[in-house]
């Protein structure tokens, strides 16, 4: 039951919740050894139990394994040292309370980052854990007696609460992503102007002087909104009066005169009745 990682100077927490803890006998040893758990020793890992609420972090304090921990908590002799194990749970837990209200009411500071580099740091406040906090502590108030349960307001709280975060959460996805898509155009214009300056880099002192003169041209067309279908000398020149040329002899009018001498053409009368009976056809 001896820990197999020993620390021969064990030390107490600096935070050890004094006068709280109730007087206990340490669990009796066959022989006491270096690494042993020792009568100071248990009552350090009582009290680093009451301040952090959790065996493996007490352990570790007092440089002793979990494993022996529990078979110390076994031993038939430990009655009273597990009746200061479970109060210094009980006292653990409301530290742990404490810290979780001072959160819930303070909030949490977090780093910011910007491009892969810390710039600051910011107060994040958890709303949900602030109302467990405030339905367990006073549920008369806040959960109508019940810690657990909900009412109609409360359920209707959840539900703004829900889309608040929500909404953050969103929005703090949007920024992320933002960010991200920012960061990729900027590292694909640095290596398209890379690869623009090993080309021109290779050129010949000619070919760049007529590069640096195209450029200058394209820059004037582009000021004075040149556009190659209104440039006679373009082979894409359209002249507007050729088209209209081209759309008369494609469908010709009908000569004025025609129809001002020409009478329209009456119809024809009607010489006998559409439907012949058997009178029409002689018969008596």
């Amino acid at each position: 039951m001896d820990d197999p990682n020993p620390n021969p100077n064990p030390t107490q927490h600096p935070q050890t919740a004094r006068g709280t803890l109730p007087a206990f006998t340490p669990v009796p040893r066959l022989r006491e050894r270096s690494n042993g758990w020792k009568p100071q020793v248990q009552r350090a890992f009582i009290e680093a139990l009451a301040d952090t609420g959790s065996v493996a972090s007490a352990c570790r304090q007092v440089g002793r394994a979990e494993v022996g921990a529990y078979l110390l908590r076994r031993h038939p002799e430990a009655a009273s040292f597990r009746a200061a194990w479970q109060a210094a749970l009980d006292l653990g837990m409301q530290r742990i309370e404490d810290v979780a209200m001072d959160r819930a009411l303070n909030g949490v500071e977090v780093p910011v980052y910007s491009y892969g580099k810390l710039v600051g740091s910011r107060t994040v406040h958890n709303d949900r854990l602030l109302m467990f906090m405030l339905r367990n502590r006073a549920p008369e108030r806040f959960a109508e007696g019940k810690p657990k349960g909900l009412n109609a307001v409360g359920k209707m709280e959840l539900e703004r609460l829900k889309r608040q975060w929500r909404k953050e959460w969103e929005a703090e996805r949007n920024a992320a992503a933002g960010e991200e898509e920012a960061e990729t155009l900027r590292s694909l214009n640095t290596k398209l102007n890379a690869s623009y300056e090993n080309w021109y880099a290779q050129l010949s002192p000619r070919t760049r002087a007529a590069w640096k003169e195209y450029r200058r041209l394209e820059a004037l067309d582009r000021e004075e909104g040149y556009l190659c279908y209104d440039d006679p000398e373009h082979e894409l020149y359209q002249d507007p009066e050729a088209q209209w040329d081209e759309v008369d002899e494609a469908m010709p009018l009908p000569s004025p005169e025609r129809g001002a001498s020409e009478a329209p053409e009456e119809p024809a009368e009607d010489s006998g009745p559409r439907v012949r009976s058997i009178k029409d056809e002689g018969w008596d």
